[in-house]
């Protein structure tokens, strides 16, 4: 098949890329159906007209249907966009990009999806399917799963599903949020996670960040105590990586410790670490959960994060990462990531 696809990319480059763009349209309508032709158009970069003989084509094969409410996908274009989706690894370069990363990251494995999550929306729930399918094939019969807040880990939540629960499942916040929007809490997260897989989860009501006396008088608390037992002894950890200056205005940082974090240069952020692109940990925020030096006793670490302008942050936090880390990312951030190891 290798050899096939790279004699279809010299003889016949055209016809890959037509292939690709109907793939693309394809598998966004998969997504998001049923969508209009505006919004799709916008989401994959495209001109309504381009896009409108695109899908006549599509319709004219039985791929998708068209009806007042929008595009869908057909049984034939579903089982197509299967059949397809292997095909297009190989035609992308993904396949080779994964084992790329990984062997310069030095983790356990890279999975990437399709796109970049700066340019289209839709390639975050990419980024959260891939996080579930995943977790999925690391479930033990019983699994404490504990997992931080952010954007990307509420997706992650989204995608779940009740088949999960065939498993014995307990969610768990890898640490205190309080402070932060509500949505993104772990908290919030953790509960969302229980709720779609018919789990249990735990949660954790302390501030995400606390002075040395106010962690004191939480530790005599015994109910806390009980879930950072759990939390400690987790199997599996699911989080993001954020950007340094990003998640220092999240999370309502003082204006002393914001400039310690410009000044020290940090681009990334995880578990209240703060990385400058050595990877090198330039500012701790103290908190209440899971250390970094906790992840080295922990058997799947599954890491998220995409869009091109997180390859930096991504890069430094690898640096520290255990080798047990998965880290599930996108083309955009794969391929600045590759880039940076060029130069």
């Amino acid at each position: 098949m290798d050899s096939l696809l790279d004699i279809q990319k010299r003889l016949l480059p055209d016809l890959l890329n037509v292939m690709q763009k109907r793939y693309h349209i394809l598998h966004y309508i998969n997504l998001m159906q049923p969508v209009g032709r505006r919004s799709l158009a916008m989401s994959l970069g495209m001109t309504e007209r381009v896009l409108r003989s695109e899908v006549e084509f599509l319709k004219d094969q039985n791929l998708i249907s068209i009806t007042g409410v929008g595009m869908s996908l057909t049984a034939d274009g579903k089982n197509l966009l299967e059949k397809l989706e292997s095909i297009m690894r190989g035609v992308i370069g993904i396949d080779k990009l994964e084992k790329q990363l990984q062997q310069q990251l030095k983790i356990r494995k890279v999975v990437i999806v399709s796109g970049d999550s700066d340019q289209s929306p839709w390639v975050k729930t990419e980024l959260g399917r891939a996080c579930a399918n995943c977790m999925k094939k690391l479930l033990e019969d019983k699994n404490i799963i504990a997992v931080t807040g952010g954007t990307t880990m509420a997706t992650v939540a989204d995608m779940l599903t009740p088949d999960f629960g065939e498993k014995e499942i307990l969610f768990v916040p890898a640490r205190g949020g309080i402070g932060e929007d509500v949505n993104n809490q772990a908290n919030t997260i953790c509960a969302k996670m229980a709720e779609n897989t018919g789990t249990k989860h735990r949660v954790l009501y302390v501030p995400d960040q606390v002075s040395k006396e106010m962690y004191i008088s939480i530790m005599k608390d015994p109910l806390i105590n009980e879930v950072l037992g759990l939390i400690k002894s987790a199997n599996m950890v699911l989080h993001g990586i954020g950007d340094a200056i990003t998640m220092a205005e999240r999370r309502k940082t003082s204006e002393q410790d914001f400039q310690l974090i410009k000044q020290r240069k940090a681009v990334g952020e995880a578990f209240g670490y703060y990385f400058n692109e050595a990877g090198e940990v330039v500012h701790k925020v103290s908190t209440i959960g899971l250390q970094l030096a906790d992840l080295s006793k922990v058997d799947n670490v599954i890491a998220v994060a995409g869009g091109a302008s997180k390859a930096k942050a991504i890069r430094a936090y690898m640096k520290r990462a255990p080798s047990s880390t998965i880290l599930i990312t996108d083309e955009g951030a794969a391929k600045q990531l590759v880039q940076g190891f060029a130069h």
